[in-house]
């Protein structure tokens, strides 16, 4: 899909094959064994990776992930688009991504942070504050980046904060920092919404994923003034054509393991929770939800990517033909976690801590106005949302590599 993606903007920009070539593949694919002693005494190993893709414009930046299922393909995959969504949001950054192939729910926590130390002493000589800065990701949390943290730090010999963002306010992470992708998605939706004239307070929402970015989507949308009628995560989707409490669904899904069987919800299949009417979609989870089965039955007016790649390129298709749903883009849509990353990452480098008041008034003026710029973009130039927002975030790319040139 990212592959695909990057081909077709690149055709549309009518890159260089030089310059094409060298904005296309990472600069580094890294695999590394991650061996620990399991609480039963046995020895497993797991494989992890780091992809960065590239470091023209800065360190890369992205998240890490523990799943089982993680390959060296899809982390390449989330490196890239990676890539262009910091180009996109203007920050000084590469693409990068992480992931260990484990499964954290069959694991400890001392396996977890096992997991991790090792991980980070295997790859301590590609990262590093002006050069790789991980993230929290799926499965993985402020905890694990605080070992990552002293991992780093204990090598160097003194606190290095720097080396990752995501962390404990503690250790000098951001205020701000965990809501900041969700709010980032309901804040451009009302963008979308102001641009179809559709008022918040008469508006409604499904979401698709009721992890960190599903809840802060939408806890904030609520907060709006907007109706949040359906809900999923993987115990399966609960409806209520009145609203839902999002708060109180969020206390049973803590004290429960998930939305199912919420009693002020009924109960709906998760597929056709997606194609149910509402004026904002949020699919907010897992890759290719919105596919050729699915695309041409939503009966959405806004598709906001809160997920990134949960659009697949057949399901873009049938949506740039059917030319009634406004998208907002994955790499724009879910670009306020990596933004207030890099406003953790700024005050680090400052030693100065901001407050949340000034992290999300600085996040919503930077999504302000790379929204404006996509949609500026997209009218001037006849294109469809996403590949307006890839072609603003490649070409960036691609003049800073024309400028710096090729190292003999």
């Amino acid at each position: 899909m990212a592959a695909s993606q990057f081909d077709r903007t690149a055709d549309f920009l009518g890159l260089d094959n030089a310059v094409r070539e060298r904005c296309k593949w990472p600069k580094r694919l890294i695999t590394v064994t991650v061996p620990i002693q399991r609480d039963s005494g046995e020895t497993e190993v797991f494989f992890g990776y780091r992809v960065q893709h590239h470091l023209s414009r800065g360190p890369v930046k992205g998240g890490l992930r523990f799943h089982p299922d993680v390959n060296l393909g899809e982390v390449a995959a989330l490196a890239m688009w990676m890539n262009w969504k910091c180009a996109l949001m203007d920050l000084p950054y590469g693409g990068g991504k992480g992931g260990v192939s484990c499964d954290p729910r069959q694991m400890s926590e001392h396996e977890m942070e096992s997991v991790t130390r090792r991980f980070a002493t295997e790859i301590l000589p590609f990262i590093g504050p002006e050069t790789d800065v991980m993230a929290p990701d799926m499965g993985t949390n402020a905890q694990t980046m605080a070992w990552i943290t002293d991992v780093y730090s204990t090598h160097k010999g003194y606190l290095a904060p720097d080396i990752v963002t995501g962390k404990p306010v503690e250790l000098q992470g951001s205020q701000g920092r965990d809501m900041a992708t969700g709010h980032g998605v309901a804040f451009l939706i009302t963008r979308a919404f102001s641009k179809l004239k559709i008022k918040e307070k008469d508006a409604s929402a499904i979401i698709q994923g009721f992890g960190n970015v599903g809840y802060h989507a939408a806890r904030t949308l609520s907060r709006y003034g907007v109706s949040i009628r359906g809900i999923s995560d993987v115990t399966g989707a609960v409806w209520n054509e009145a609203g839902i409490d999002v708060d109180k669904l969020k206390e049973y899904a803590d004290k429960t393991g998930g939305v199912i069987g919420f009693p002020d919800a009924a109960p709906i299949d998760p597929d056709d929770l997606l194609i149910q009417p509402c004026d904002a979609l949020v699919p907010a989870a897992l890759e290719r939800v919105i596919n050729d089965k699915n695309a041409q039955q939503l009966q959405c007016r806004v598709l906001a990517e809160g997920a990134n790649g949960p659009t697949t390129p057949n399901a873009d298709a049938i949506i740039e033909q059917r030319d009634d749903i406004f998208l907002i883009p994955d790499i724009l849509c879910n670009a306020g976690g990596v933004t207030v990353s890099y406003f953790e990452w700024v005050q680090n480098l400052q030693r100065y801590q901001w407050t949340e008041e000034e992290v999300i008034t600085k996040l919503e003026t930077k999504l302000e106005t790379a929204f404006e710029k996509v949609i500026w973009f997209s009218e001037q130039n006849k294109t469809p949302h996403r590949v307006s927002a890839l072609a603003l975030g490649i070409s960036e790319v691609a003049a800073t590599k024309s400028i710096r040139g090729l190292f003999p």
